[in-house]
């Protein structure tokens, strides 16, 4: 059964992603994920608070750049709420917009390199290693959680370039593919995502989340489309989906059958009633799916 979700986009001012979490739970929804987009909301703070104000549902964090969070500092937030709120979150790091991060002077020459030397650190110091290591940017001296998870904690890792897409199966537990990755993207990624896997040694599962950009109602077509062109994405066949609750279905159908496991939901930046937005996918389209 594929996992449904919707992202509480940080276009919202914080004050209202309190209501919209806790109606997702209400309405039955798996996932509810919120972004760290520069510079608009932190993505631990707002998930702690989010996973505080609910019960059950997951909250994602989709994702951390890995420039702007030394690896100890994230590794000791997501203990944190791992240990707080064990087994309902989960985590996606990644390189960031690299327009904001020059804005904030944490562009790197490299950002693979650092993105593996990130996940490689991260995943050791959750696994409550003591961990030494001296890398191109990540460097750390005998640096050990004191209070690391209690059970594994997912990471995931955000990628659209191929390299990063192979990089995920290497080092991560998961992939997030952003609403630029249509169908036939998330196809391409799978393989790419198996051939890392298959490089590095690793076997078992391997999570695939995949956005897919939504728009229902009045004008709905013509806010996907703005927003798509917006992105200058235009030209791209299968992004995004708009119409009624069958037409949505059906879009998130395609991602499953590409392979991913899990399907976020996004709305338009201008979506005029994002609780409406919360209650359509949970009422209408969720039935829908199988």
């Amino acid at each position: 059964m594929t996992t449904l979700g919707v992202i509480v986009r940080p276009q919202l001012p914080p004050e209202r992603v309190r209501g919209l979490v806790q109606l997702a739970e209400g309405v039955g929804l798996d996932e509810v994920w919120l972004w760290e987009d520069c510079f608009l909301e932190g993505g631990i703070s707002s998930a702690a608070a989010a996973l505080a104000w609910t019960e059950r549902i997951r909250v994602g964090v989709g994702l951390l750049p890995v420039p702007l969070r030394n690896v100890a500092i994230a590794a000791m937030e997501i203990a944190s709420v791992e240990r707080m709120f064990p087994g309902r979150a989960r985590f996606g790091v990644g390189h960031g917009v690299q327009e904001w991060m020059g804005q904030v002077g944490a562009r790197v020459e490299s950002p693979v390199t650092l993105l593996r030397e990130y996940v490689d650190a991260l995943r050791a110091l959750l696994r409550g290693e003591r961990v030494s290591v001296q890398g191109r940017y990540v460097r750390l001296d005998d640096v050990q959680l004191g209070w690391p998870p209690q059970r594994g904690v997912e990471i995931l890792v955000g990628a659209v370039g191929p390299r990063t897409v192979r990089l995920s199966g290497e080092v991560a537990d998961g992939t997030i593919l952003s609403e630029v990755t249509p169908a036939d993207g998330v196809r391409d990624a799978v393989r790419l995502v198996q051939e890392g896997r298959e490089a590095a040694g690793r076997s078992g599962e391997h999570a695939v989340v995949s956005y897919l950009l939504a728009a229902t109602g009045e004008n709905g077509y013509a806010r996907l489309r703005g927003e798509i062109e917006g992105k200058g994405l235009g030209h791209v066949a299968g992004l995004g989906v708009a119409g009624d609750a069958e037409a949505v279905a059906e879009g998130v159908r395609r991602l499953a059958d590409a392979g991913a496991d899990t399907v976020v939901l996004e709305p338009t930046g201008d979506e005029p009633d994002p609780e409406g937005f919360v209650r359509f996918v949970a009422q209408e389209v969720r039935p829908l799916v199988g």
